[in-house]
């Protein structure tokens, strides 16, 4: 089997409109979320999200272009962009022919769904516009990754809720490490912050009214974000016969099905994805020094993912730091594990744990290092990436710091 690396990386969300400025949020502890800002945003009941500011979106694109591209595309073309100029790749001959694209979105064109839903039933109107269809779907993104970087090989978009990002990264993975791409762009991305997407989530009765405060006694839900996070993976002898700067190594990955509740967690299926991860990457449990925990700020979720912990790692666990960066950024459902998985290169690369901001009481079921409140300087060789998702999808990385 191959080696895969990562040879860049990209993100919009709501800590930066970039990979540096993210990180520097990350390291500042820096809160993301605030107050909503659309449309009937005074008619839910919940109103902060991890929102992202300051987004021109006709600076970037040309009038086509914003016909045929929801926000959550226009993210994840913007995240491209930054993630494949890092990696200094340009896609021609038989690189192109073999290099691909795998994507993980949940909700798909959220904000075209509502405007025009909201224009036919509100408005009373007749017609919509011609490119809804194709600019809704969620493989609309990855289609036009495909072709703005000219990667003609695998390309495809994973729906896996919660999940969706690890699941992608991890087809991508294997791929590359199959020896059936040199080059995979994958990732995700999300945007349901809008009237229907925020009060479709309110039906559930698990979103927080005031702030996301994972592993926290008197946490009291989960909080929306929106955003993308792209990567580059690309075969390790390819990165370094062009002399590629590598950021780390993705060295295994697992994922299990709960096959128990729709909702709610099994401590048994994520323990599963932890251990399966662990046992692909060929590492053994005391090499884990980060966990970027799931970490949703509810407590079933918390709970499930400190005992499946616990119980993987045994005496180990009181040594790992785990941290939930959702706290800053929120929760952004399908591409929230791309984003996420930034905290861990982080920790590999510059030996810094993105702390769980909003950490107030200690919770005894979730006794861990959960780097409260402020970032840590700490060395890591391992690190681990959980995503657990509704319909009890589990998918879990492991990355190496080279």
């Amino acid at each position: 089997m191959k080696r895969v690396v990562i040879t860049g990386a990209g993100t919009i969300n709501a800590l930066g409109h970039s990979v540096p400025e993210t990180l520097i949020a990350m390291r500042e502890g820096r809160c993301g979320i605030g107050e909503l800002e659309f449309r009937d945003v005074e008619r839910l009941a919940i109103k902060i999200g991890g929102q992202v500011r300051g987004f021109e979106a006709e600076g970037r694109f040309n009038r086509q272009q914003l016909s045929l591209y929801d926000r959550f595309t226009q993210f994840t073309l913007t995240a491209a962009k930054e993630a494949i100029g890092q990696s200094g790749l340009e896609f021609h001959g038989d690189l192109s022919a073999k290099a691909g694209v795998v994507l993980g979105n949940s909700g798909g064109g959220m904000q075209t769904l509502d405007e025009n839903y909201r224009s036919v039933y509100e408005d009373g109107k007749n017609r919509v516009h011609p490119f809804v269809v194709p600019k809704l779907m969620n493989n609309a993104a990855a289609g036009h990754v495909s072709m703005q970087f000219n990667l003609k090989g695998p390309s495809f978009t994973v729906s896996t809720a919660c999940a969706s990002s690890n699941h992608a990264m991890a087809q991508a993975f294997q791929m590359v490490r199959s020896g059936m791409s040199p080059v995979m762009i994958t990732g995700g991305s999300e945007s349901m912050l809008c009237f229907g997407g925020v009060k479709a989530w309110e039906g559930l009765r698990v979103m927080s009214r005031d702030a996301c405060r994972p592993f926290s006694a008197n946490r009291n839900g989960m909080v929306q974000g929106e955003g993308a996070g792209i990567f580059v993976f690309e075969e390790y002898e390819h990165a370094r016969s062009r002399g590629a700067e590598i950021l780390c190594e993705v060295t295994g990955f697992a994922m299990s099905s709960d096959a128990a509740d729709i909702v709610m967690p099994s401590k048994q299926g994520a323990a599963r994805a932890i251990a399966g991860a662990l046992q692909d990457a060929r590492v053994d449990p005391s090499e884990v020094g980060y966990i970027n925990a799931h970490g949703t700020g509810t407590a079933a979720n918390d709970k499930t993912e400190c005992a499946a912990v616990a119980d993987v790692f045994g005496p180990h666990a009181d040594n790992l730091m785990i941290s939930s960066t959702k706290s800053m950024h929120g929760h952004l459902i399908g591409g929230t594990g791309a984003v996420e998985l930034l905290a861990c290169i982080m920790a590999l690369r510059d030996g810094v744990i993105a702390p769980t901001i909003g950490y107030d009481e200690p919770d005894p079921e979730c006794a861990l290092d959960v780097v409260p409140n402020e970032a840590r300087e700490a060395k890591v060789d391992v690190a681990l990436s959980n995503a657990f998702a509704f319909g009890g999808l589990n998918a879990v990385l492991a990355l190496r710091r080279v």
